[in-house]
């Protein structure tokens, strides 16, 4: 096969018409990481095939990064944790992130979004980004977790930081990620310290409680690196995600005017925009032996990427792959698949279910004010900065 992709160029764009070419052309191509699985079929086979494992542990060896802060703290993360510590640690995790429990937290999902959007509807224009998008998700996760929502802001920049982790430009960012770990450890230090003292209802408490014979012990350590990993996923990959929301929505005002006319189409409204414009762009996975996958030979150690757009728009995988929120699709790979399905998915699904209706009520003539900036179109992406005008008064 001659078509290679760079996913680390930051002009190449995953969502491209040179991507959906290739797909119709053969169902995987080569990367500078490894293979690439294009078609939803393939790709969703993959993510559940007990023959890979996550593949993300690499990262940073694979961007020259071969010590250090982030180096260690990135291994013991839930993303590169394989085996029973995977499973004891997302075990020791899941309670906070059961579906009951997140679906109780709506009316506080609901009454923050309608706050931030105060904030600016009788203005008739706003900077998405930093006055909802990351305030919104930022003070979820604070919530959520039991976190101090006053150190919203400061916890959203070491996250903004530590986000770029993800980025293909990981290696020049090395010096911002590495400061943002050490004041998030910092950060965390003291909360584990206060709850040891004063234990409460909340995430946090209830891990450092989490001892049992049955469970399996929390090292403090485990714990930081946990806590740490959940201040700063959710936020960025949530910030990320509501952009990329109203990118596509309001690409489409007609699904904008019936989402403020039908908010009950928020939950899938949420599934569309995930399927069509994700903010994890590719999945990570490795070969942990010899594998034949459908006639694609991958070496043990061999690294694979799921591109979630090109899966899931595969036009063999749906009748019309077009954005259309009354349309229920196959399920799309934006959360990942099989043991590594992201953990805190039910939380993002939620909150912005919540939020895009209501954003879409109270902005109903909403459209872009400018191009606004955008991280590059491959690994995670997202906007930086996205202005938005409409007719105040809402």
């Amino acid at each position: 096969m001659t078509t290679r992709f760079d996913l680390s160029d930051p002009a190449f764009d995953v969502t491209s018409t040179r991507v959906h070419s290739a797909r119709e052309t053969h169902w995987w191509v080569e990367t500078n990481f490894g293979h690439a699985v294009l078609d939803l079929e393939h790709g969703g086979a993959l993510l559940k095939d007990r023959r890979f494992q996550q593949g993300n542990a690499r990262w940073p060896d694979q961007n020259g990064i071969h010590s250090g802060r982030f180096h260690g703290w990135w291994k013991e993360t839930l993303l590169s944790l394989e085996g029973e510590d995977h499973a004891r640690i997302r075990r020791l995790l899941m309670p906070a992130f059961r579906n009951k429990t997140i679906a109780a937290m709506r009316p506080q999902f609901q009454a923050l979004a309608n706050e931030l959007i105060d904030g600016f509807a009788g203005r008739g224009e706003v900077e998405f980004i930093s006055e909802f998008a990351e305030p919104y998700a930022a003070r979820i996760l604070c919530q959520l977790l039991g976190l101090d929502e006053a150190d919203w802001e400061q916890l959203a920049h070491w996250a903004d930081d530590l986000g770029k982790s993800f980025g293909i430009a990981v290696a020049d960012d090395l010096p911002r990620i590495e400061a943002a770990l050490d004041q998030l450890y910092v950060h965390v230090d003291a909360v584990v310290a206060d709850r040891v003292a004063h234990p409460r209802d909340d995430l946090v408490s209830t891990l450092i409680a989490a001892s049992s014979e049955e469970d399996g012990r929390l090292s403090r350590e485990e714990l930081d690196v946990a806590l740490v990993f959940l201040a700063f996923a959710g936020m960025e990959t949530t910030r990320n995600q509501l952009g990329l929301a109203l990118q596509t929505l309001l690409a489409h005002p007609d699904q904008w005017r019936l989402l403020a006319e039908q908010p009950e189409l928020g939950t899938q409204a949420v599934e569309e925009v995930m399927r069509v414009n994700p903010t994890v762009t590719w999945v990570t996975r490795e070969a942990i032996d010899d594998v034949d996958f459908h006639g694609l030979h991958v070496p043990a150690g061999g690294i694979v990427q799921v591109l979630s757009h090109s899966a899931g728009t595969d036009p063999r995988a749906m009748d019309d792959p077009s954005f259309d929120i009354t349309q229920l699709r196959p399920p799309h790979l934006g959360f990942g698949g099989g043991v590594h399905h992201c953990l805190g998915h039910f939380v993002a699904r939620t909150d912005m279910a919540v939020a895009l209706p209501l954003l879409a009520a109270r902005m109903p003539d909403a459209v872009p004010d400018g191009p606004g900036r955008w991280l590059p179109v491959s690994g995670n992406t997202g906007a930086l900065e996205f202005p938005i005008r409409f007719t105040p008064g809402h």
